[in-house]
């Protein structure tokens, strides 16, 4: 076979197009790559906006928290103690009386009779007395001229009669009780509730709902249950105050104060099939917020803990490793996670027992996406003192035709 050297020459020169254009991408992809890490280091990186608060000292109540039933002070059924007829109802159903406003009355001319009659029993044996009284004198000036028989006699029927007499003041005293329960009044004073007997009914003492019910609401009483162990540290509070412990009645829904009122009674006993123990607390209800029946958010205020070291509550997270917060170093702009130990939260803040010093502030916003170390900036706070401005990004050309490249590069 013969090779035409012309040929040859073509083929290598064709040979070197793929080498040529190797390494004019390799040299391009280097430029470029070379162009991004410099766009990229001359960019900021970005900081996370957050908001902190400084740790403060302040007096934090300790309460212990409880469900409770609002029950009346008192409660009265109110019931007849005589039979009759009932006359008049001067009540309202739901009328506030007063202990001795009427209530009821029963027709009185029966019992004023009997009272009549024993008034009269007594004055016929008071005569009777009087008559004997002036024979026993007459019998005793007589001496020797009447048996000594007929003087006792006499004596003895004197004081048969001031015995009888007795009896018959005792019957008009009872009859006379009898005449007052003709008019019902309240025992207590308190709110009436539905009239159980109208008008022109015979109303017996066997009656089982009686006439009303009358229950007090001023003061009104609030039973509630707690755990066992928090018996121990209330009686110790109970030993160490001279005066009641408060309690709070809260509205279930807001949270809103009701009434604030005193711890009353500890019952005696711990209830074993729920390990609670019973508590009743005593509200003023001047408002009358609390109504018998009703539930009600009770808060027992154990102790108040003086100048606590406190944080707000969001600023406390949790972690495998237990609590901890993100303390902000204002000289380099970044946080540091500390590890702390929560005490009790009241309302918005929480009592931090260990890990932390008064004024040190805390991210309370924006935890969600920091770390130990994070650089980061105050929301609303502007720029913290001390930081560079970004460098400001070149956009001139090389004088090659580089610059439009590079603004091409930057663009994307």
């Amino acid at each position: 076979m013969r090779f035409n050297g012309r040929g040859t020459a073509k083929s290598r020169k064709r040979g070197w197009w793929p080498v040529l254009a190797l390494a004019v991408a390799l040299g391009g992809g280097y430029w470029y790559w070379q162009g991004a890490a410099e766009t990229s280091h001359r960019r900021p990186r970005p900081q996370a906006p957050v908001a902190v608060a400084e740790t403060a000292r302040k007096d934090i109540p300790i309460y212990i928290n409880g469900l409770g039933t609002a029950q009346a002070y008192q409660t009265v059924t109110v019931k007849s103690q005589v039979e009759g007829q009932l006359i008049a109802v001067p009540f309202r159903e739901g009328q506030d009386v007063k202990a001795g406003d009427v209530l009821a009355k029963i027709d009185p001319r029966t019992y004023q009779a009997q009272l009549d009659q024993a008034e009269a029993n007594k004055a016929k044996n008071a005569a009777l007395l009087e008559n004997a009284k002036r024979d026993l004198a007459r019998y005793s000036k007589l001496g020797d001229g009447i048996s000594a028989q007929a003087l006792d006699t006499q004596k003895a029927t004197v004081r048969q009669l001031e015995a009888t007499l007795k009896s018959d003041q005792a019957a008009i005293d009872g009859a006379k009780t009898q005449l007052s329960y003709t008019t019902i009044t309240s025992p207590i004073s308190g709110r009436t509730g539905l009239r159980q007997v109208d008008v022109g009914n015979i109303i017996r003492p066997g009656d089982a709902n009686g006439l009303v019910v009358v229950t007090q609401l001023q003061p009104i009483s609030v039973m509630f249950n707690l755990p066992q162990q928090h018996l121990a540290a209330i009686n110790e509070q109970l030993a160490a105050q001279k005066e009641k412990l408060t309690v709070h009645a809260v509205l279930e829904e807001k949270g809103e104060p009701l009434d604030k009122g005193v711890l009353e009674l500890v019952d005696n006993q711990i209830d074993p099939a729920t390990g609670t123990v019973r508590l009743k607390a005593i509200f003023p209800n001047e408002k009358r917020r609390l109504w018998p029946g009703g539930f009600t958010n009770v808060r027992l205020l154990l102790d108040t803990r003086r100048g606590a070291l406190t944080v707000p509550t969001v600023a406390v997270q949790r972690g495998p490793q237990g609590s901890y917060v993100f303390v902000y170093k204002p000289e380099g702009s970044t946080v540091e996670i500390r590890p702390v130990k929560p005490g009790p939260v009241e309302g918005g803040d929480t009592v931090i027992e260990e890990g932390l010093q008064e004024g040190e502030p805390v991210v309370v916003d924006g935890m969600s996406k920091l770390q130990d170390g994070s650089k980061v900036a105050l929301a609303g706070g502007g720029q913290e003192k001390g930081a560079a401005p970004p460098a400001e990004e070149k956009k001139h050309g090389d004088g090659k035709g580089n610059g439009k490249h590079r603004r091409k590069r930057e663009k994307e």
